[in-house]
């Protein structure tokens, strides 16, 4: 296995609110340049349901959606070993740097969608986030109205 760079820039601008952080971009997001690009993901599905907006398709749909909306998205790796897309064989090698995105937003809460985001952000960047369960299609347990109830919290920050 090699190292892998994550690849694509943080959505976001100078109003955002709230910072979604996935882990890595899974082998269908590298080969697609955005985040969430397998169809079986449900983040793009879930967000549409949580702001009450038709789902996006196109890329510049979803980039706009989240900038509408206040919302600043990336993903706490930034270079990882990794074989596949399955956060249970994610070796973190570097942490995502944040700063640009902190300082130059209106950041006011750091969310995490899923348990590798969240250890990442706050054993390794030490800042403060709320874990969300992953909208992967691995995250079997969870319907996509448990994950809409789950992930409400964040719209009381936008």
């Amino acid at each position: 296995m090699r190292e892998i760079k994550h690849g694509f820039e943080p959505v976001f601008d100078e109003d955002s609110k709230i910072l979604i952080l996935g882990s890595f971009p899974s082998l269908k997001s590298r080969e697609m340049g955005f985040y969430y690009g397998h169809p079986q993901n449900r983040f793009w599905k879930l967000l549409a349901k949580l702001l009450d907006r038709e789902v996006p398709n196109t890329l510049d749909e979803k980039k706009e959606l989240l900038l509408r909306n206040k919302i600043a998205l990336y993903d706490a790796v930034s270079t990882a070993i990794i074989e596949g897309s399955m956060d249970r064989d994610l070796e973190v090698v570097k942490a995502s740097d944040l700063q640009n995105i902190l300082y130059s937003s209106n950041i006011v809460k750091i969310f995490c969608n899923g348990n590798k985001s969240y250890l990442t952000v706050t054993k390794e960047m030490k800042l403060e986030a709320v874990k969300l369960p992953s909208t992967s299609a691995a995250n079997a347990r969870y319907s996509l109205d448990d994950l809409y109830e789950a992930w409400k919290i964040i719209l009381e920050y936008l």
